[in-house]
């Protein structure tokens, strides 16, 4: 890449940049687009979002999100001091060594921008060159410096997490262990096999169980009542504000929703009490919640195999109660197993159809390479601004493009395993994610980036470091698009960019709008992944091509103010009702009889029975 495609990338996503922070900072004050960015608010927000989320404490990012948000910001402060001194170290001294190499060839200062990035590589300096020895000291000295500040957030985080321990108050879910895979035999209920088995080899810590009962059809029945009041919340919401009523072809308005919408909550509240009425007979599952006197029983059961059996008896933390998911309570251990086994298959079959997308992308940034594969363009492609944006802005735009539905798919994936609580299923897509992304953005993009035929370089596994310390500085032009690029992608979680075109386009009136009652969560295992990748990139092309640094440095404050931005924003969504109820109750025995007695119907109705839904039904 030659730096005139460098600079017009840069141009164009740093316009971009300015325009989302732009359009954010205007519309979050407009009353339409309040609903957007802060749909709780009755009112636009005053103080300027940038000063906020600086002034903001780490105390009040504990508070909003907890120590999950606290331990996600230190990630970009971690990273920020860290690039902030391989810049000061790539810039000041490693670049204008490579810059005033002469390993490639003569510097023409005149047709500057004409010349390659490669330039400003460790490609430019003589092989055996002393100048060498800064490369190798500047490597030895960022290793030092991250290594300290990785000791240094370690403990930070380890102490945080210790207070946490410390002050938190006991919770139920703490005494309690989740067992799947109970056997049954004939004529033997779940619930008198777990009261035998526990009071036989538990006697002293054993307290109660709570068998799981099959209650899709009520989970369905309570979903639909929660989207219908979610949508009578909204067209509620739109008539105490005076908005004008919007009507489909002219013939359904406002009125004629709201009254079909109570009498199908109408409907749906009676079907939900026949359902419930008929509780005691539907069928049990071999899953069941037991509580212990003591964390200590609890830790017991989970840590200790409860049978010689590996595939009876399992045990597990029990997930918070507004953390439980629900639907694969009933699934045993083989179908468990082979759901792993059947998602370890797709997502590798996933990274392989991606490599062919890597493949296309890594094509578009050699222009004789594209004008062999589309030889009726090469008109065109030989136009100076058309060469710039197709190898210096367009495939890293379409990989950021094509990667985005990654995440939904790899949780999709994660779901499908047999998790029983949201932050597991999160987890595990994190993780997913993570390989996902060394895989098909760094590695395949190295292997495939410098020509489609270095793959011999797995037939013979001694020459793979030296390949690889070919291919890698090839591919820096690349990831230094690739991480410019990422200003535009990291700046539209900052505008919610998709909730807004559905606000523009006027699709959020009944159907598609958000729910102002729930607070969002912090994509994790989304943006993880990506904030590693570009330390492997930073860290990567640190001595081969600083040039990457100060783009990676201006990432990672760019993520820091956003999302501290947020946190801020999803601290005005929270809702502590179960932890106020919870933490209201002084008799531990007494409260964990009365909530596992009911955790199963209970935990279901959580989400749709909340305070401020008294007014329009409840179920007993």
């Amino acid at each position: 890449m030659i730096l005139s495609a460098l600079a017009t990338s840069v141009g164009l996503n740093l316009a971009l940049t300015v325009l989302l922070v732009a359009a954010y900072s205007l519309l979050r004050r407009r009353p339409p687009y309040v609903e957007v960015y802060a749909p709780r608010r009755p009112f636009a927000p005053l103080e300027p979002w940038l000063a906020a989320a600086w002034r903001r404490s780490e105390e009040d990012i504990h508070a909003a999100a907890g120590l999950d948000g606290v331990v996600f910001v230190r990630i970009f402060v971690f990273s920020i001091r860290v690039f902030a001194a391989a810049a000061v170290l790539g810039l000041g001294v490693l670049l204008p060594v490579n810059f005033f190499g002469d390993q490639l060839r003569e510097i023409d200062f005149g047709d500057l921008p004409n010349k390659s990035i490669d330039l400003f590589s460790i490609s430019n300096v003589q092989d055996g060159s002393n100048k060498l020895w800064l490369h190798f000291s500047a490597v030895y000295i960022i290793t030092g410096i991250t290594c300290y500040l990785l000791y240094h957030e370690y403990k930070y985080i380890s102490g945080k997490r210790l207070d946490y321990f410390m002050t938190s108050k006991p919770l139920p879910q703490h005494f309690t262990v989740l067992v799947r895979a109970i056997p049954v035999s004939d004529g033997v209920s779940v619930g008198d096999a777990v009261d035998k088995f526990f009071r036989e080899y538990h006697s002293s810590t054993y307290l109660s169980h709570t068998v799981v009962h099959q209650t899709g059809k009520l989970r369905r029945l309570l979903n639909d009542a929660d989207n219908i009041w979610t949508k009578l919340t909204n067209l509620n919401a739109r008539r105490s504000s005076g908005e004008p009523s919007r009507k489909f072809l002219g013939l359904f308005g406002r009125n004629d929703l709201l009254g079909m919408y109570q009498k199908r909550l109408e409907d749906l509240e009676e079907n939900v009490r026949m359902e419930q009425s008929d509780a005691t007979r539907r069928q049990e599952i071999p899953a069941a919640f037991v509580s212990f006197r003591s964390r200590y029983g609890a830790a017991n059961a989970i840590y200790i195999r409860q049978s010689d059996n590996p595939t009876e008896w399992q045990t597990e933390h029990a997930p918070d109660p507004h953390d439980v998911y629900w639907p694969f309570f009933s699934t045993s251990f083989m179908e468990r197993w082979i759901a792993k086994f059947v998602v370890f298959v797709a997502s590798v079959l996933l990274i392989l159809v991606f490599l062919l997308v890597v493949a296309f992308v890594q094509g578009l940034t050699y222009l004789e390479q594209l004008e062999q594969w589309l030889p009726f363009l090469r008109n065109i492609l030989e136009l100076a601004v058309v060469s710039q944006l197709v190898t210096g802005y367009l495939p890293s735009v379409i990989l950021h493009f094509l990667s985005s539905y990654v995440p939904s798919i790899m949780k999709l994936f994660s779901t499908m395993q047999g998790f029983v609580s949201v932050s597991g299923i999160e987890r595990s897509a994190c993780n997913k994610m993570l390989r996902f992304t060394i895989w098909t953005v760094f590695f395949a993009n190295v292997l495939t980036g410098s020509a489609l035929r270095q793959f011999e370089i797995f037939f013979d596994p001694k020459e793979i470091p030296s390949k690889l310390a070919v291919l890698v500085p090839a591919q820096a032009s690349f990831f230094i698009a690739y991480v410019v690029t990422s200003w535009t992608s990291i700046t539209s979680e900052l505008t919610q960019t998709a909730a807004l075109f559905c606000n523009l386009l006027g699709k959020c009136a009944t159907c598609c709008k958000r729910d102002g009652s729930k607070s969002p969560s912090m994509p994790y295992h989304s943006e993880i992944p990506r904030i590693l990748l570009f330390g492997l990139l930073g860290l990567a092309y640190f001595i081969v091509a600083p040039l990457i640094l100060p783009f990676v440095l201006v990432y990672y404050c760019l993520g820091y103010f956003i999302f501290r931005n947020q946190v801020r924003s999803f601290c005005e969504l929270l809702n502590d009702f179960f932890c106020d109820q919870l933490l209201n109750e002084d008799d531990l025995d007494h409260l964990l009889m009365n909530l596992y007695n009911t955790y199963c119907m209970w935990l279901a109705c959580l989400e749709v029975f909340r305070n401020d839904t008294s007014d329009i039904f409840w179920l007993t």
